[in-house]
């Protein structure tokens, strides 16, 4: 059986975890990850985990992660995409956990989205 305090330590990890999921418009960067069957099963789960993660663990509080039905690029799960107000939405496709940190440090912190995990970098 739990303490209260390890009860009360569970609930606020879950607390801030939901807080990073939440949409919220204005001026934050949402970040959304296609979660329907086809993303699913090319391993959408753990990406959508580890940017949550990672957000959390930086405590950016102007970047929000939500999950999504299908994006309509089957082909290309799992999908990530990123829309900061004033610029252009970028898509990520053949998303892993590991790109995923790599696109919360480059695009989320730094603002310089990762050319090569683009859309355009795999449609050319």
């Amino acid at each position: 059986m739990k303490t209260i305090e390890e009860l009360k330590a569970i609930r606020d990890k879950a607390r801030e975890r939901l807080s990073v999921r939440e949409q919220d418009d204005g001026d934050k960067i949402r970040v959304v990850v296609g979660m329907a069957t086809c993303g699913i099963a090319a391993g959408a789960r753990p990406v959508l985990a580890e940017l949550v993660e990672e957000v959390g663990r930086r405590g950016l509080g102007n970047v929000s992660v939500s999950q999504t039905g299908c994006i309509g690029l089957c082909q290309y799960e799992p999908i990530v995409e990123v829309t900061e107000p004033g610029k252009e939405k970028v898509t990520y496709v053949k998303m892993n956990p590991e790109k995923a940190l790599k696109v919360v440090t480059e695009h989320l912190v730094n603002g310089r989205p990762v050319q090569e995990y683009t859309i355009g970098a795999y449609t050319k």
